[in-house]
């Protein structure tokens, strides 16, 4: 069974940087890959998704400020976040999509300090 690993949050003060990252546990065909996050009380929402092609798209909040990554050869998707700010504290969830497979990771929690 393939099981997506995420690493990379933690605490940070605002204006900071982290870099998430998220690896399956076997070789698999990436189709899209994406970040969600989860604020406590608030619906989980988008952040940043990735298609096989390359082609991505930002939530509103983090554009400009969030880049969104692949490397197939290491089945990985990781996420790069600048400039942070107190609003982007969640707990952020990697999704993958392959043939036959709809992935989460466990979540990843990140707190930005002010």
């Amino acid at each position: 069974q393939v099981q997506l690993v995420e690493s990379g949050g933690g605490l940070v003060q605002a204006g900071g940087s982290l870099r998430l990252s998220c690896a399956a546990s076997r070789s698999i065909f990436v189709i899209n890959g994406g970040w969600y996050r989860q604020a406590p009380g608030k619906q989980r929402e988008l952040v940043a998704a990735i298609t096989f092609g390359g082609s991505t798209n930002y939530a509103d909040s983090v554009k400009g400020r969030f880049t969104i990554s692949r490397d197939n050869a290491k089945n990985t998707v990781y996420l790069q976040m600048n400039s942070l700010k107190p609003a982007d504290t969640a707990t952020y969830y990697c999704n993958i999509r392959a043939p036959g497979l709809d992935l989460w990771g466990q979540g990843t929690l990140v707190t930005v300090s002010s």
